[in-house]
């Protein structure tokens, strides 16, 4: 008489399932070496030493552009032809 269970008998590293969850951490492993040698390989920029007073200068320009947005939309409005009101 055979039973019916049989059971394997063949190592773990022989079922695919179990390849298919180690893929996962190993794949965010490799991932971070990558972005380790990019990062090596890669440094970041180094910002001016003047960036604070170029930034005062932008922002003075910004405004300096903003207070004249007010004339520019006057000068479009009056070149804008009057409709015949009904």
């Amino acid at each position: 008489m055979t039973s019916p269970t049989q059971l394997d008998t063949q190592p773990w590293w022989m079922y695919g399932h179990v390849w298919l969850i180690i893929a996962g951490p190993a794949a965010v492993v490799v991932a971070g070496f990558v972005t380790l040698v990019i990062a090596i390989r890669v440094p970041d920029p180094v910002i001016a030493q003047d960036y604070y007073r170029r930034g005062l200068e932008i922002n003075k320009t910004l405004a300096e552009q903003k207070a004249l947005a007010p004339a520019l939309q006057t000068r479009n409005h009056a070149a804008t032809p009057v409709s015949a009101k009904p």
